[in-house]
């Protein structure tokens, strides 16, 4: 599958025409039948810190007391949706036993930064107004959502808010200025991926902003009390480096992250779970992973 997908993001230009084509090929994705008894609702309310759209999905085997999840879907910042990502946030809701909003953000072009990032926060706001301690909130977001989901916790360390109880990130894109990205693909192609549509794509959603403001350099700034966080990447990826010095970064501050990266497997991979074993061993680990960083934080 993932053979065909670089020769085609290599011609595409996510403007457009073209960004609408893309976008309406990855809604596809959205027929992947979910979980039997999994239930879904939609979420739209006005906030005082900005309306919160998205899908509230319960797994069968999961307790809406226990906590919830806030997932930020990927898609370059530019495409994905609720229908791209509902299958995996219903995964990741049998798996961690808790409820997910999976939130609709504002896209780009048409909605540049920092439309999302505000969307996250309000959505992370409107969690704790639903009387969800913050502990027993996780954030987590994939590729471009993954920047969204460590943009949040930068914002809440400077607003000085308090963190959630638990982190995981899918293949996180990081660094908007693609510094890296060149030189690994060089060494190793990424089959999905190619460079110039990551810095197409951040030029976006960065747009006046420009790639270096500084809410948007989500890997420089004090980790110390970032919550405990998993990452999972695979190692054909060229934004691998952007996972790695997160982690780096993480573990200088003394906080805690786990770092997996899995050999042969391409950006996202989980998402793929449905055909891809590795996908689903992957989340399963995710909710191992959730299920004891939340009981270290109910125990503390």
């Amino acid at each position: 599958m993932t053979t065909s997908i670089r020769p085609v993001a290599d011609r595409l230009r996510v403007q457009g025409a073209q960004l609408r084509l893309v976008r309406e090929a990855f809604d596809a994705v959205g027929f992947t039948p979910l979980p039997r008894g999994t239930k879904i609702r939609a979420v739209s309310e006005p906030h005082g810190y900005g309306d919160v759209k998205g899908l509230w999905i319960c797994a069968r085997e999961a307790d809406e007391r226990a906590g919830a999840m806030l997932y930020i879907h990927g898609g370059g910042f530019v495409f994905g949706s609720l229908r791209t990502h509902r299958h995996l946030a219903a995964a990741l809701s049998a798996s961690s036993g808790l409820p997910v909003l999976l939130l609709h953000y504002r896209r780009a072009p048409e909605h540049p930064f920092p439309a999302a990032a505000d969307d996250a926060l309000a959505a992370y706001r409107w969690l704790l107004d639903q009387g969800y301690p913050a502990d027993r909130v996780v954030v987590a977001g994939d590729s471009a959502g993954g920047h969204i989901t460590a943009g949040l916790l930068a914002d809440l360390t400077r607003l000085r808010m308090v963190m959630p109880g638990a982190a995981v990130l899918f293949s996180p894109f990081l660094d908007l200025t693609c510094a890296q990205l060149d030189e690994r693909d060089a060494a190793h192609r990424d089959p999905y991926i190619p460079p110039d549509r990551a810095r197409e794509v951040a030029r976006h959603y960065a747009g006046e902003f420009g790639v270096t403001h500084p809410r948007l350099t989500v890997l420089k700034g004090s980790k110390r009390r970032w919550p405990p966080m998993l990452i999972q990447a695979g190692d054909t990826e060229c934004l691998l480096g952007d996972s790695v010095r997160l982690a780096n970064a993480m573990r200088m501050a003394g906080a805690h992250c786990e770092l997996q990266v899995w050999p042969g497997q391409v950006h996202v991979f989980p998402a793929f779970f449905p055909v891809v074993p590795e996908g689903r061993l992957a989340i399963r680990m995710v909710g191992e992973f959730l299920r004891g960083a939340l009981a270290e934080s109910l125990a503390a």
